[in-house]
């Protein structure tokens, strides 16, 4: 089922740089730096070092020319008795202090500090009292947590998990648990005419002391200049030293025509809303901000992860989607073969489209490589992992994914799926329950619920949970899973009616052909069932790559149609 739900965004101390606050330890091959903490210099030694020399004087030589020699060697010396001591003394002391100083340093900075390696960016508060700049201050937020997760080492929380405290007032220590995370970045933004006011603070989320501040003041015309100041100053204050290349990477930027990255910003606004409608508005900003810069990389990017989406939203058949999203990903990477994201869409056309899922896994796997805190590519590789039975390494990635992006509802709900296909039911279940918990508002859980609640026999159950579903809204593929529960609860009428319903519904929009397959399934026709599969296949639906681990088969999993069926679809039986 959840082949619609494919979908789905720390401080750390290293070696200190040459500038005042930085501490350097000198530590081995370890050094610690304690970044954004005064440390206080360590109390004195209470002991000092004692060096005691003694010199053995021959016995045998006595007489005259041996005393004048003596009283010579002592008179000569006495006037200067007072300065070779302090001569002694002086590097002696120097010693103590450099020697006190370290392992003093060494022990308070074991002591008082720990080190900080997760972040969360959260979303940045428009307070410009106009609702059409909010694009501005998310897409920021999103372009600074892309930034941040080049950085090695640095777990960096995802949008969608983030973006779940937007417009709420939750303390930093209660975020700080809730994500996992030791600190925070805020940020406000003001917009008056041309003129952006931005203002920064991070914060320690277990003591909600203000580690850190600034204030940047800049024309809208400079927004991507201001951008990439931003990325650099909060990189500095995570990391005590960037090499050149990560600072490169970090403050990065895709294009230098400032209209092109505002419609870049809108087109990633409305996406994230994912909705058929806001999908296709996404896709006209994309070519807007294309046009504006023919050679806009990201842009391609934000064009190929929506086409990638068409299908699964009922915005357009794969058919004639999937080649636009493939020309987009392919143009990206000609661009800029860097782009974890463009990899990721690549990977599901390939896994949608051509039914290539060992070309898929390279680009997922080849997208972690570039950003390995890209919880998409996590979750998309442990969907295709899932399909090909390899469910150990599915929930692996999964599981990564969800520690990712800890809140967010379909990473969490895709877990719970490759736990279903794995036919672990009961852990299915208790995971859709808990992502339920943690998103009381995410109906498509209910959906999710019912097909371990089929499998396990318990048909009034996975009924109830489809309608409860289908109360948000008309999903037709939901409506195929419903007529099969009803078949085989005995209720063929409702089941039949449900066909003649998405019959009259496929003369208005796309109606993918699983939903006639699984009712015919239910209603015990293989024949009909079989024909509207072949459809499927043929029209490369959304279903299609699900179709080796789909509890809802299994009643036809055993003809040699459909094995013959999976064999093309490069899946296992």
């Amino acid at each position: 089922m959840s082949f619609c739900l494919d979908d789905g965004a720390e401080l750390l101390y290293g070696p200190a740089r040459s500038e005042p606050g930085a501490v350097a330890t000198g530590c081995d091959d370890e050094p610690q730096t304690a970044i954004l903490h005064e440390t206080a210099p360590p109390s004195e030694a209470a002991t000092r070092a004692q060096i005691h020399t003694t010199a053995a004087e021959p016995q045998s030589q006595v007489g005259e020319a041996s005393e004048r020699q003596s009283l010579s060697a002592h008179r000569a010396a006495e006037p200067r008795k007072g300065f070779d001591k302090r001569l002694l003394l002086a590097p002696l002391a120097l010693a103590v202090i450099v020697l006190g100083g370290f392992f003093g340093y060494r022990y308070f900075n074991a002591a008082g500090t720990e080190q900080i390696n997760s972040i969360a960016v959260m979303p940045f508060v428009n307070e410009s009292g106009n609702a059409e700049v909010e694009y501005l201050s998310d897409g920021m937020t999103e372009t600074l947590i892309k930034s941040l997760s080049q950085l090695p080492n640095l777990n960096v929380k995802a949008r969608s998990s983030v973006f779940r405290y937007k417009g709420k007032v939750t303390d930093s220590k209660t975020i700080g648990t809730e994500l996992g995370v030791q600190t925070l970045l805020n940020g406000r933004i003001v917009q008056r005419g041309d003129q952006l006011a931005v203002s920064l603070e991070l914060i320690d989320a277990r003591t909600e002391n203000v580690l850190w501040t600034e204030q940047y003041d800049r024309r809208q015309t400079d927004l991507i200049n201001l951008q990439s100041a931003i990325a650099k100053d909060v990189s500095a204050k995570l990391r005590s030293k960037l090499s050149g290349a990560e600072e490169a990477q970090v403050a990065k930027t895709y294009t230098a025509n400032p209209e092109a990255y505002q419609l870049y910003l809108k087109g990633r606004f409305v996406w994230n809303k994912r909705t058929g409608e806001s999908l296709k508005q996404a896709v006209e900003f994309y070519k807007q901000a294309i046009e504006k810069d023919p050679n806009y990389a990201l842009a391609y990017s934000g064009l190929a992860e929506t086409y990638v989406l068409f299908s699964s939203y009922y915005v357009a058949r794969a058919q004639d989607s999937m080649p636009q999203a493939k020309a987009a990903a392919q143009r990206a990477l000609e661009l800029d073969d860097s782009l974890a994201e463009a990899h990721t869409a690549l990977g599901e056309y390939l896994n949608h489209y051509e039914f290539d899922r060992v070309g898929a896994e390279r680009e997922f796997r080849r997208a972690i490589e570039l950003n390995s805190n890209y919880a998409t590519a996590h979750q998309w590789l442990g969907n295709v992992l899932g399909i090909v039975k390899r469910f150990d390494e599915a929930l692996i990635e999964s599981r990564r994914a969800e520690e990712l992006d800890p809140l967010s509802p379909i990473i969490s709900m895709n877990l719970a799926d490759n736990l279903v296909f794995a036919r672990r039911y009961d852990e299915g279940i208790a995971q859709y329950k808990r992502t339920l918990s943690l998103n009381p508002d995410f109906s498509l859980v209910h959906w999710g619920l019912a097909t371990p609640y089929a499998a396990k026999g318990a048909l009034p159950e996975a009924v109830a949970a489809t309608r409860k579903y289908l109360e948000t809204g008309h999903d037709p593929v939901a409506k195929g899973y419903l007529g099969q529960y009803l078949a085989k609860s005995g209720r063929r009428d409702e089941a039949l009616k449900l066909v003649d319903e998405l019959e009259q519904k496929s003369t208005q929009q796309y109606v993918p052909s699983i939903s006639f397959a699984l009712i015919y399934i239910g209603l015990g026709d293989n024949d009909k069932a079989f024909t509207w599969l072949e459809k499927e296949v043929s029209e490369r639906g959304a279903a299609a790559r699900w179709l080796a681990v789909l509890p809802e088969l299994d009643d036809v999993r055993f003809d040699p149609r459909f094995k013959a069926m999976l064999k093309r679809l490069n899946l296992p039986e």
